[in-house]
């Protein structure tokens, strides 16, 4: 029987398996692409050892990659089948229940088993980490502070991965709306270790919802090489940086970036962040054609059947934005058939039904120019997209697509409404003011337009200059 780094009994691994395990957790945390070799020398040396395979399906099962999937499933099958369970430790068992869940397309039952293992064992490093990315994927902000809160306590500021347990908590705490905590427990965990790019990123969030642009590029620019390579997030965090520069209305930046870093995705994450950003550009009348019809052939493979809806807004965005508003509308089709069908406890089957298609159908009736229709469609669904996962900043394409939508269809009493939650909200931001200008120009109060346009410039002004 051996140990892991935070004194956790493991049973089937020999010393050097269990080492490797450890570096494993180590590169997790830090959102390192050598966490798969690590992963795979564990099971080399021991290819039985519970928490290594265990490890490995999250690994294929957290990517949202539908072929990483598939293999994880196989992998993982023929792994229970040369064991008996009733031998393994009950930490081990729990983990087997909840990567099972997983396998079933049951994020909801894997989180809540996670938890449970949390709670018998809060020094669980692994199971916070995919409990918390469970919780990102269902949009749960509730789950993604509590899980890491109600852990905290157990582990110690000497402990080498407190610091990154303090980012996770940091991002929780800001999806949450804790947002002055949030800063100050990120802060503190990039202190502990620089190159927390989690820890990085859950100050950056905390930034981008309090509007406070200027300081979020600041952050980021003074600390470049701590979170712009040698991590799987690169392009995640280039993403943010470019949502700052479209804040101070620097377009030439984010193009740059776009074409350097952004325009060769390799996973469905690095995709999405890329279509995102056009989609965002797109609202504002931004032709971006070329970029859209690299970015929409790399879609279809990875949709080809329904997985995680969030990824499915993200490959409709890119095709409508090409102009391939037929393969945007045979993806919807089959996602029609897909929630005919049932799927009890598949968490994908839900949010495609209520969320999924109502999102897919809105971005395709944009491109259509049925901007009416936009409304029709997300009006009644704003306050429940984070049922499909995301963050507020990622979920935002979809606020934006609606209010840009009421803007053009003249529903002015809608876009009303929606320009005054976003401005009472965050009065820094010189987007939000923008469309208050947009919304009194279309009113033909051209002096509230003025006004409102100039509160925008003197924001941008103010952010960048401090």
């Amino acid at each position: 029987m051996t140990q892991d780094q935070h004194g956790l009994a493991m049973s089937g691994a020999g010393s050097a398996a269990a080492r490797r395990y450890d570096r494993a957790i180590d590169e997790l945390l830090h959102f390192r692409a050598e966490v798969d070799a690590e992963a795979g020398a564990a099971l080399a040396e021991s290819p039985d050892f519970p928490m290594g395979n265990v490890l490995a399906a999250y690994l294929g099962l957290l990517t949202t990659e539908v072929e990483d999937a598939r293999t994880a499933r196989v992998r993982f099958g023929a792994f229970r089948r040369r064991i008996d369970e009733s031998r393994l430790l009950p930490r081990e068992r729990a983990h087997l229940a909840a990567v099972g869940a997983l396998l079933d397309g049951d994020f909801l039952t894997c989180g809540a088993r996670l938890a449970e293992i949390t709670v018998a064992h809060p020094r669980d490093a692994l199971a916070l980490a995919a409990g918390h990315q469970i919780d990102f994927f269902t949009g749960d902000a509730r789950m993604l502070r509590d899980r890491i809160g109600g852990a905290l306590s157990a582990w110690r500021e000497d402990d080498p991965h407190f610091g990154h347990l303090l980012g996770m908590y940091a991002f929780g705490l800001e999806e949450a709306g804790h947002y002055d905590r949030s800063e100050e427990v990120g802060l503190r965990a990039v202190e502990l270790n620089r190159r927390d790019v989690w820890g990085i990123h859950a100050v950056v969030h905390t930034y981008e919802m309090q509007g406070r642009f200027g300081d979020g590029l600041r952050y980021l620019d003074a600390r470049v090489p701590d979170w712009s390579t040698g991590t799987f997030f690169n392009v995640h965090s280039w993403w943010h940086y470019c949502l700052y520069a479209l804040e101070a209305g620097d377009v030439d930046r984010v193009l740059a970036v776009y074409d350097a870093l952004m325009s060769d995705g390799q996973s469905c994450m690095e995709l999405l962040d890329a279509a995102a950003l056009l989609w965002r550009l797109h609202l504002e009348g931004s032709d971006q054609t070329v970029r859209w019809r690299a970015l929409a052939d790399a879609w279809p493979m990875r949709v080809a059947e329904p997985f995680y809806a969030f990824n499915d807004m993200h490959a409709v965005m890119s095709y409508v934005g090409a102009g391939r508003l037929y393969d945007a509308e045979k993806l919807i089709a089959g996602r029609e058939a897909y929630v005919r069908e049932p799927h009890p406890g598949v968490t994908n089957h839900d949010m495609t039904l209520r969320v999924g298609l109502p999102v897919c159908r809105a971005i395709t009736a944009f491109g259509r120019g049925d901007y009416a229709a936009v409304v029709d469609l997300l009006y009644p669904i704003r306050h429940r997209v984070g049922e499909f996962g995301g963050s507020h900043a990622q979920r935002d394409a979809v606020q934006r697509t609606l209010l840009e939508a009421a803007l053009r269809s003249g529903r002015h009493d809608v876009a009303r409404v929606l320009v005054s939650e976003r401005v009472n909200v965050r009065p820094c931001s010189p987007y939000n003011w923008l469309k208050q200008a947009a919304l009194a120009e279309s009113a033909g109060d051209r002096a509230a337009a003025a006004l409102a346009r100039r509160q925008a410039a003197a924001l941008t002004r103010t952010a960048l200059a401090d």
